[in-house]
C-alpha cells in the first residue's frame, strides 16, 4: 500500500481521535446513531454514516466484517509492524499449506531470494508455465510471501516463484522493481514470456504494474498475464477510498487526510509521477491481459479501479472484479466463500491467458 493523502475528511475519522481521548479518561465514547453530511466551500466533505452489515454477502463474511477492531489497530512503529506482520504471515502460510498442499524450496533466482512453490502434481500441459508472485506488506513489511502464492500454485497446478524483494525504508524505489525484473529476466531463460504470469496483492499489486512498466520501458518481452489484486498506479496522490477505509475496512487506525503530499518510505526522492513508479502516467498500450480485483470497503478501491480504466483506455484486455462489503485483501482469509470465489477467478484467468 502507498502512503497518500487526499482532501475528503469524514467526521468518523476525526471522531476516532476524539473517542480515544474519551476512552483514556475512562468514559465510553459516543456512537453516532444518525447520518449527517456537511460540505465545506472548498468541497471537503464531513460525513457521518451508520452502515449496517449487508445481507448481500455470505454469513461468514458478515461475521468477518463485524469483528471488533481497535481504533489503534494498524498503527505503531516499523519494528512493531514488522513483528506483527511476520507473525501473521507465518501462521497464515502454515494454514495455507494445510488447505492447499504444495512443495516449497528456497532458491536464488537472478540473485534474489525466492521461494519456489510447486504443486504436488503438475499436468504435462502446465510444465512450461510459471507464475511470479510479489507479496504485499506496504513495501516495508512482508505480509504475503507464501500466503498469496500457495493457494494459486495449488489451484492452478502451476509453479509459483515468490519473490522476497528488498524492503523500504532501507531500500526505497527502485530496489523492489529491480529485484522483480531480475527474477523475470532469469525465468525468461527457461520460459516463453507468454507462459509467464506476474501477480501480487496490495504493495505487490502496485509492484506488478511497476514491473510491467519497467519491462516495457526496457523493451523486454512482456509476460502473458498480470494480476493486480488491490493496488494503484498513482503514487502521487490518494484515491477517495483512502479517506474512508483502513486495511480493516471501517475499523482500525485512520488519520485525517492531508491536502499535501507527504514523504513516503518507498517513493523516497523519486518524482511520484515517474512513469514506472506510477504506471498511470506511462504508456500502457500493449500491456498484457490483466485481472484487477478489489472490494467495496478496500482502501485501494479507488486506486485499483482508476488504473483499470486507464488500461481500458489503452485498449488492454483488462477485467475487473469488485467484491461487496469486504476489506482490503480479504482473500488472505481462506474461510470466506468470497475468498474461494476470488481465488477461482484468479485461477481461471491465469489458466486461460497462459494457455494461448
Amino acid at each position: 500500500m502507498k502512503s497518500g493523502k487526499c482532501r475528503v475528511t469524514p467526521v468518523v475519522v476525526i471522531a476516532a481521535a476524539l473517542y480515544g481521548t474519551v476512552a483514556a479518561l475512562g468514559q465510553q465514547p459516543p456512537v453516532p446513531q444518525t447520518d449527517a453530511t456537511a460540505i465545506d466551500p472548498d468541497g471537503t466533505a464531513h460525513v457521518t454514516r451508520v452502515v449496517p452489515v449487508p445481507e448481500t454477502i455470505s454469513p461468514e463474511a458478515q461475521k468477518f466484517i463485524s469483528r471488533p477492531i481497535s481504533s489503534t489497530a494498524g498503527s505503531g512503529g516499523l519494528a512493531e509492524r514488522r513483528k506483527g506482520t511476520d507473525e501473521f504471515r507465518i501462521g497464515r502460510a502454515a494454514e495455507a499449506r494445510r488447505l492447499y498442499p504444495v512443495n516449497i524450496e528456497e532458491q536464488t533466482t537472478g540473485g534474489v531470494r525466492c521461494d519456489v512453490i510447486t504443486p504436488l502434481k503438475i499436468p504435462e500441459n502446465k510444465r512450461d508455465r510459471v507464475l511470479i508472485n510479489v507479496h504485499g506488506g506496504g513495501f516495508v513489511t512482508d505480509s504475503g510471501s507464501l500466503v498469496e502464492g500457495i493457494p494459486i500454485a495449488n489451484l492452478t497446478a502451476t509453479t509459483v516463484v515468490s519473490v522476497y524483494y528488498r524492503l523500504a525504508p532501507e531500500h526505497p524505489y527502485p530496489a523492489a522493481v529491480e529485484d522483480a525484473v531480475a527474477v523475470y529476466k532469469e525465468l525468461l531463460k527457461k520460459y516463453k514470456p507468454e507462459h509467464i504470469g506476474l501477480f501480487g496483492t496490495s504493495a505487490g499489486a502496485i509492484l506488478t504494474a511497476e514491473t510491467a512498466a519497467e519491462l516495457k520501458h526496457e523493451g523486454l518481452p512482456l509476460p502473458g498475464a498480470l494480476g493486480i489484486f488491490s493496488g494503484t498506479g498513482d503514487m502521487s496522490q490518494a484515491g477517495d477510498s483512502e479517506a474512508l477505509y483502513t486495511i480493516f475496512g471501517f475499523g482500525g487506525a485512520i488519520e485525517p487526510p492531508s491536502k499535501k503530499h507527504e514523504p513516503d518510505a518507498y517513493v523516497g526522492t523519486t518524482n511520484p509521477r515517474d512513469p514506472v513508479l506510477s504506471p498511470l502516467y506511462s504508456d500502457l498500450h500493449g500491456m498484457p491481459p490483466t485481472l484487477f480485483v478489489t472490494s467495496t470497503r478496500d482502501l485501494l478501491l479507488s486506486g485499483t479501479t482508476i488504473l483499470h480504466r486507464a488500461f481500458l483506455r489503452s485498449g488492454v484486455d483488462a477485467q475487473l472484479a469488485v467484491f461487496e462489503a469486504l476489506p482490503h485483501a480479504f482473500w488472505y482469509d481462506y474461510h470466506l466463500p468470497e475468498t474461494k470465489e476470488a481465488l477461482g477467478l484468479m485461477t481461471d484467468f491465469f489458466d486461460t491467458k497462459l494457455s494461448r
